[in-house]
């Protein structure tokens, strides 16, 4: 199967975007691994698929598939992306756009290259909903593992998330500990680790592992986890800069119980065609 696709970054978090919408696509886990293979296929960090929206509210729905195969529920970079490819390509002329992905619909303010602004909707702390295994909800929890215990903030974007504070997130040790995080018993569905550096009320510094992807240089879900995070322990203010290892995002969120917005870049790389042959 001949496929076109558009390789597409916001912040070094690189994507392959696939158009649903126009051609007919046939995914299984391998024909992602291949598309996500950095010396065999395209590379990236996830593949998006723009399709059809079953939501009549929506203009498009889109799929998240993680460099292992693994589907992913939401991803801050990636609707970014989608939303710039489908306005690059006329697939979109409004300056709003509507997105629906699991469970969720997301606004998508569409400005210039620079500063896309997403509605990332509500966190989620109740550990039930996110989902992370904890008697009641709190802002400190203590994970064990096998090199020690770790205090942790939990919450979801529509995607699970662990945030860890450190004292400088240049030594952190995010291999190591983010995978071991990654699939600890606690969160059943996996979750993406942050660790964050608190440098002033207004700025942080971020490295995030992705569940099912490691270690990207940046993760949007990821650094509004870290935001809430923050703010429900009272050390950061309403709008926060986070620095990732590729750029900057800024983060808007007012506290409990009101959506937060992210506002970031994203732009096209290169397009071409592949031929796929594990897809079926």
């Amino acid at each position: 199967m001949i496929m076109e696709f558009t390789k597409m970054e916001a912040l070094g978090n690189d994507f392959v975007v696939l158009n649903g919408l126009t051609q007919r696509l046939n995914l299984d886990p391998q024909s992602v691994r291949s598309l996500a293979d950095r010396r065999r296929g395209v590379g990236c960090d996830q593949v998006l698929v723009a399709e059809a929206a079953n939501d009549p509210r929506a203009d498009v729905r889109y799929r998240i598939y993680n460099a292992d195969g693994s589907e992913a529920e939401h991803c801050g970079n990636g609707v970014r992306c989608l939303a710039r490819y489908l306005v690059d390509h006329g697939l979109f002329s409004g300056v709003s756009l509507r997105v629906e992905t699991p469970g969720r619909l997301t606004t998508v303010e569409i400005g210039t290259a620079e500063t896309i602004r997403v509605d990332m909707g509500v966190p989620e702390l109740d550990p039930a909903r996110i989902p992370f295994i904890a008697e009641r909800q709190q802002n400190h929890y203590t994970l064990a593992t096998s090199v020690g215990e770790h205090d942790i903030g939990a919450v979801s974007l529509g995607n699970p998330h662990a945030v860890l504070r450190v004292t400088d997130v240049s030594e952190a040790p995010v291999a190591e500990l983010g995978r071991l995080l990654e699939t600890h018993e606690r969160f059943p569905k996996r979750v993406n680790v942050g660790f964050m550096q608190i440098c002033a009320r207004n700025r942080i510094r971020l490295r995030v592992f992705e569940r099912g992807a490691g270690e990207t240089p940046a993760c949007g879900t990821g650094a509004c986890a870290a935001v809430v995070v923050g703010r429900c322990r009272g050390e950061l203010d309403a709008q926060v800069t986070v620095e990732l290892p590729g750029g900057q995002l800024v983060i808007d969120w007012p506290g409990p119980g009101e959506p937060l917005w992210m506002t970031g870049p994203a732009r096209s790389v290169f397009s071409g065609e592949i031929r796929l042959t594990s897809a079926h």
